[in-house]
């Protein structure tokens, strides 16, 4: 299984679908946390919290978890790894 694999269309950006989808629902207060930021991205691409966590430094699933439901913020470094990882500005992921 391919952890890395890149859908052409969203490739480094969140679908405009959902965030139209966002916006009918929610208006246009919808504010994407750095969290929800990561759940779509990793989502996106397929990508269970376990396999994030390997390309993460064999990180536990809950270390995704808790920043995903707004338990921990998500630190500098990891931050950079993510934007790596998903090929978008570290600004996503940080609050």
């Amino acid at each position: 299984m391919n952890l890395l694999r890149r859908d052409p269309p969203c490739q480094g950006r969140i679908p405009s679908r959902l965030i139209s989808v966002l916006k009918e629902e929610y208006g246009d207060k919808v504010r994407l946390t750095p969290g929800k930021n990561l759940r779509i991205y990793r989502q996106n691409m397929s990508m269970t919290q376990s396999q994030l966590g390997k390309l993460l430094g064999n990180v536990p699933k809950q270390f995704i978890s808790n920043p995903e439901n707004g338990v921990r913020p998500i630190s500098k470094k990891i931050a950079l790894k993510l934007a790596s990882i998903f090929d978008v500005s570290v600004a996503r992921f940080i609050g």
